[in-house]
């Protein structure tokens, strides 16, 4: 029956010559529902065109933004993570570790670079929140640690991009220590006079946001990023009360006065070079 069968020349599509659509060529706007073509996202920054929802980003898409040309020299690219508790949960760390990095292309939660933002030398350290939640090991302080070393040796601007669940839970107290060595780092920073900017991602959270990512001569953000220490629900039931509304979302955060200011992602470089070139001079 032709009901249930195509009968006309030229309509029949053979299953072997039907063509899958790329994996990432699409994506869907968490906010609005608007489908986003890659290149559309490349162009915007990885901002939804709609709405505005400022797409959640990695390390090499926040140097592809913000340094001229996307050219820079990667920093202690070498640094992996250890297992110094032999720590185990329903796999071995050290497997988990491999596996991650394995998906992401990441050694860890991190990346250092070294380049030019509309011509003004710059280091910027990311974290990736892909590469177990964006948590601070070892690896992450040991890293900020050298990148503000290398700040100081070649007097040069440091940006830290935040983004991250907090701790690390694997590696207990030495996280932990990565809050006050990375502190510790970013005073002798400040005693140099060198410009400290701290910029906080969705979401922003737990030892990270206790640490580095508040002690910026500026701390700037994205529009909508979640910033906070504990979850809303575990304060929620510790101060028994409910949260107002919009509790820490960056807009909430920037009313209270922990920001300087927000800032969309399509004029940050501009932001960033206009507040080098004030600083520098």
């Amino acid at each position: 029956m032709s009901w249930f069968k195509r009968v006309k020349e030229g309509i029949t599509t053979k299953t072997e010559e039907k063509k899958e659509t790329p994996d990432g060529m699409w994506n869907k706007c968490p906010s609005c529902k608007k489908v986003l073509h890659s290149s559309e996202q490349v162009e915007n920054k990885y901002v939804c065109h709609n709405c505005g929802y400022h797409l959640r980003i990695g390390s090499r898409e926040y140097f592809e933004v913000l340094f001229d040309d996307n050219q820079y020299t990667e920093l202690f690219s070498e640094l992996t993570s250890g297992d110094p508790l032999n720590f185990f949960d329903t796999k071995k760390y050290t497997t988990r570790i491999i596996e991650t990095m394995g998906k992401t292309g990441l050694k860890d939660a991190i990346r250092s670079g070294h380049g030019k933002i509309e011509g003004q030398d710059l280091v910027i350290a990311c974290m990736d929140f892909n590469f177990i939640g964006g948590s601070m090991g070892s690896v992450v302080g040991e890293k900020i640690a050298r990148s503000i070393d290398y700040c100081l040796e070649h007097k040069v601007p440091f940006l830290m991009i935040s983004k991250s669940g907090g701790a690390r839970m694997m590696e207990a107290a030495f996280s932990l220590m990565q809050m006050a060595k990375t502190s510790g780092k970013l005073a002798l920073l400040s005693e140099a006079k060198i410009p400290y900017i701290s910029l906080l991602t969705d979401p922003t959270t737990g030892g990270v946001t206790a640490s580095f990512a508040m002690l910026g001569d500026i701390n700037i953000s994205e529009p909508g990023a979640m910033i906070g220490f504990a979850g809303p629900r575990v304060i929620k039931e510790t101060i028994k009360k409910d949260l107002p509304k919009g509790f820490q979302s960056a807009e909430f955060v920037l009313e209270h006065g922990f920001l300087d200011f927000i800032v969309d992602r399509r004029q940050m470089k501009a932001k960033i070079a206009s507040f080098l070139r004030m600083v520098t001079k």
